[in-house]
């Protein structure tokens, strides 16, 4: 067993400053030895000393750093891809606000040039003429069928002779 102190007996003299001596206790006939200080003996050849060693800590404080730096990184790669999902859905509610709005002018379109008013003046635009009064065809349960009213072929605009559009 090895130790930095090494016993000396009372006969030697001590190379370094005073000795050390054991109390005395009753009982024990024989005295203890005096203890010095080995110079030396705490710096031992071949062997250094290693900061780990010097510092057990070092090793967690090391990892603790590192999970914090990791962490750190973590969130805020984490907070900037939020961030960017955060942007393109405020652009694509903007966007769908533009086109319900599109859709609902289109559609106020359609109403408005649905009216009869509207029909009647699109296709006056369009070169048509108003249809004259209509005949009908009945079909009795004989098989037969009777004509109620008298066809009339619709006026042309004025100017525009029948069979001059073929």
């Amino acid at each position: 067993m090895s130790t930095r102190a090494t016993a000396r007996t009372a006969a030697a003299a001590p190379a370094r400053g005073g000795t050390v001596t054991a109390p005395r206790t009753p009982g024990r006939a024989t005295p203890r030895p005096d203890l010095r200080l080995v110079p030396g003996a705490a710096a031992r050849p071949g062997r250094r000393g290693s900061r780990a060693l010097r510092h057990p800590r070092a090793p967690f404080v090391l990892l603790v750093v590192a999970m914090l730096v990791g962490t750190t990184l973590g969130l805020l790669i984490l907070n900037t891809a939020i961030a960017v999902d955060s942007l393109k859905a405020t652009q694509l509610r903007v966007g769908n606000a533009e086109r319900a709005q599109e859709v609902q002018r289109l559609e106020q379109r359609v109403v408005s040039a649905g009216t009869p008013a509207e029909v009647a003046r699109a296709a006056a635009a369009a070169g048509l003429v108003p249809a004259g009064p209509a005949a009908y065809l009945v079909i009795d349960p004989d098989g037969g069928s009777v004509l109620r009213g008298t066809p009339l072929p619709a006026e042309g605009p004025a100017g525009a002779t029948p069979g001059a559009g073929d």
